[in-house]
C-alpha cells in the first residue's frame, strides 16, 4: 500500500517551462485576434509538441479568438499568446485581422456605427 501523500497541487507546469522561459512573443497578437488551423496544419502541429497541438485541434474548423483559445486549452494567456505567435510564425495557425489598422478618429467613428446599429436591434 502505497502512503505517499499526492502533490496537492497536482501536475503544475511552470509557463516558463511551457515557453521555454520566454515571455515576450514573437509578435503581438490582440486578445480579439482571430486565428484558424487547417488539416494539413493539424497534422503537422503532432510534432510540435504537446501544447501547440492542442492549441491547433481547437482552432481546427472554427475559428477562435486569442481568449478562446486560452480558456479552451486552459493555458495562461501570456503563455497561449506566446505559443500561439510562435505558431503564426511556422506556419501552423493563420491569424485572420478582424479590422485595418486605423487611426484613432476611424476607429471611433467605427464604434459609433457599430453602436447605433445595435441598438436599432
Amino acid at each position: 500500500m502505497d502512503h505517499r501523500r499526492a502533490d496537492p497541487r497536482g501536475e503544475l507546469v511552470r509557463p516558463y517551462a511551457v515557453t521555454r522561459g520566454r515571455t515576450e512573443p514573437r509578435q503581438y497578437i490582440a486578445l480579439e485576434a482571430v486565428l484558424s488551423a487547417s488539416a494539413t496544419a493539424l497534422a503537422e502541429s503532432r510534432f510540435a509538441g504537446h501544447d501547440k497541438h492542442r492549441i491547433a485541434t481547437v482552432c481546427e474548423g472554427r475559428a477562435q479568438s486569442l481568449a478562446e483559445i486560452a480558456a479552451y486549452t486552459r493555458m495562461p494567456l501570456g503563455v497561449t499568446r506566446v505559443l500561439v505567435a510562435d505558431m503564426v510564425a511556422e506556419g501552423l495557425l493563420t491569424l485572420h485581422t478582424a479590422a485595418p489598422a486605423v487611426g484613432y478618429e476611424e476607429r471611433m467613428n467605427l464604434l459609433g456605427r457599430v453602436l447605433s446599429g445595435l441598438r436599432e436591434l
